[in-house]
């Protein structure tokens, strides 16, 4: 009995790699330029269309990295759903270190020295001590499971929709850049502070955008609806709730210009998707070096303890 298609492809693929494990020669196959997608020839070094090297390119790292993630269709997304929920636990841990992690503390009382050591926003060590990689770290850390819980569901129903218009690693640099922004208004006005919303907000800001530059009935009534949402969160927050009006405020704003700014579309040629990269990739680079920043100092004096 012959076997179904799909189990004679898997065969013929263990064979062949079989064949290479064992030093027996593989049948080489056209390649695909990371860059562009055209069909490029079996021994070439640089595809024949964009000229982006087909050993090694921005483009072929992001694509792999994608892979790894394994949400094809929104892997940015599900990288930052993963690095807040991480985040949560080492904050939690953070605060059992120090005995103060019992009780109800894991739902919404993850605010005070530990955060501050792990990198929240406050003024005088941004403007005067030049901490600014809080304007990063800060976005991936919460104030308990309610706090988290609100803002993760915003990022499942914002995120998918807007990494799909505007590409993975431009969708990054938004997230990243205006949820900085929103901290720096934030910490210019006080401010202790921590929590996606100035990003989450940074993206309903671009959407806002991509509402006034399409027409039709769904866009405007698209516009209304997060209108609605954006005043309720605003009225929140002048009632007297543990809400920061300022992050969010900076990251709509923030949003709003880039999203005026960037083509509301994939990246259609080589050099729009180098442009993409780069911005993906500088962003990227953000959250590493300000989470390594913040391992280096984690120890110093805080002023909780003097």
């Amino acid at each position: 009995m012959a076997l179904p298609y799909r189990w004679q492809w898997r065969v013929e693929r263990g064979k062949n790699s079989m064949r290479g494990f064992f030093g027996g020669e593989q049948q080489p196959r056209p390649k695909i330029c990371p860059a562009c997608g055209a069909l490029v020839g079996i021994s070439a070094t640089r595809c024949h269309e964009c000229g982006a090297s087909m050993r090694f390119s921005i483009a072929a790292v992001s694509k792999g990295l994608s892979r790894i993630l394994g949400d094809h269709d929104a892997p940015v997304t599900s990288a930052l759903l993963i690095a807040n929920f991480l985040m949560l636990g080492v904050s939690w841990l953070a605060y059992a270190a120090v005995g103060k992690g019992g009780g109800f503390t894991i739902l919404w009382g993850l605010i005070g020295e530990p955060q501050y050591r792990l990198g929240a926003s406050y003024g005088p060590p941004i403007f005067y001590a030049n901490e600014w990689w809080r304007l990063v770290t800060a976005m991936f850390l919460h104030g308990g499971l309610i706090h988290i819980g609100f803002n993760m569901m915003s990022l499942m129903q914002l995120g998918p929709a807007l990494e799909e218009v505007y590409g993975s690693a431009r969708y990054l640099f938004i997230y990243v850049f205006t949820g900085a922004f929103g901290f720096l208004v934030s910490a210019f006005t006080g401010h202790f502070s921590v929590g996606a919303s100035g990003a989450l907000l940074g993206l309903v800001g671009a959407m806002l955008a991509i509402t006034t530059k399409r027409g039709g009935a769904y866009m405007q009534d698209l516009r209304s609806r997060l209108i609605s949402s954006v005043v309720i969160l605003f009225v929140l927050g002048f009632s007297g709730l543990a809400i920061d009006n300022w992050a969010h405020g900076g990251g709509l704003a923030a949003g709003f210009v880039l999203g005026k700014l960037l083509a509301d579309r994939q990246p259609m040629n080589s050099k729009e998707r180098r442009t993409a990269y780069v911005l993906g990739w500088l962003a990227g680079l953000a959250i590493v070096a300000s989470f390594a920043i913040m391992l280096v100092h984690y120890h110093d004096p805080t002023p909780f303890s003097q």
